[in-house]
């Protein structure tokens, strides 16, 4: 006998970045310009976002038919921060963020990435099975997730793992850039979104960096003292956990503060092509 939502059928979520992408696909669906209306819309919340993404976010809560519901994981920077202690006793640091690491040698490497999945993939897929009444094991699709990738990044797009939800792509749909987003916002009478990211995101392009620095100066103070506390962090460290080398939040593994954004070398934005399921920056 089938399920209520079988006879149901799924229901559809926006992943909610609270950036210019997701933002304007919430908003059009308000106008009935994507259907079917949202039931809901979901934030992950990393708890390191700028000020600016939770004043829009606020307003933006204010202007949807539907509800937004804000789930975490908890704080990534407190994560990021913590000196742990292992069985044996070795004191080590969970790497999380993909830090620029300034080896010996003089190289430059990179540290793993487990942040956009733990903090904004798995929230987000629980706060959808909750919605979604989705069980564990089911054969059926339970729940349409909506991400907000425009067809300027097309490459982000990933089929979805499993079968109680799936992924939907409204702006590639409708072939909608960045700038195409913007543009319906301001044609519509809305302000222009923030950028939705950490405000240490290693992945800033340069001129991001120097936006922050310039007009969001509380924001950029935090990704100065993260790095700084990063970096003592990891230098109590137990020999065998250490990372080989220092670590910086700008891939020239100059200290952020002394760094000429508008003269070193261009730092490349998200990676796009590797970042997971497509939840940041939108």
């Amino acid at each position: 006998m089938p399920t209520i939502r079988e006879v149901d059928g799924p229901i559809d979520i926006i992943s909610l970045g609270a950036g210019v992408q997701s933002s304007t696909m919430a908003l059009m669906a308000k106008h009935g310009k994507i259907t079917p209306m949202p039931k809901h819309a979901v934030f992950a919340d990393t708890q390191a976002e700028p000020d600016s993404v939770y004043e829009w976010l606020a307003w933006l809560e204010k202007q949807l038919p539907f509800p937004v519901h804000r789930v975490t994981a908890g704080s990534l920077t407190d994560t990021a921060l913590r000196l742990r202690v292992s069985s044996t006793g070795n004191k080590y640091v969970k790497t999380m963020l993909p830090i620029n690491v300034l080896k010996p040698d003089g190289k430059i490497g990179q540290l793993t990435r487990a942040c956009t999945i733990d903090y904004k993939v798995n929230p987000l897929i629980k706060a959808m099975r909750r919605l979604g009444g989705a069980r564990q094991r089911q054969k059926h699709t339970s729940v349409i997730n909506w991400i907000g990738i425009s067809s300027d990044e097309i490459s982000r797009m990933k089929t979805s793992p499993k079968v109680w939800y799936i992924h939907r792509y409204p702006l590639i749909d409708m072939g909608m850039t960045r700038k195409d987003c913007i543009n319906w916002m301001r044609d519509n009478g809305y302000p222009e979104p923030p950028r939705s990211a950490c405000v240490y995101c290693p992945y800033h392009s340069n001129a991001e960096w120097s936006r922050l620095k310039r007009l969001q100066p509380n924001d950029f103070a935090k990704a100065v003292e993260f790095e700084k506390k990063f970096q003592q962090l990891h230098a109590k460290a137990e020999h065998s956990n250490k990372i080989n080398g220092v670590p910086f939040l700008h891939q020239t593994c100059v200290a952020l503060d002394a760094v000429d954004f508008d003269k070193s070398p261009q730092q490349g934005s998200l990676n796009f092509n590797n970042e997971c399921e497509g939840m940041c920056g939108v």
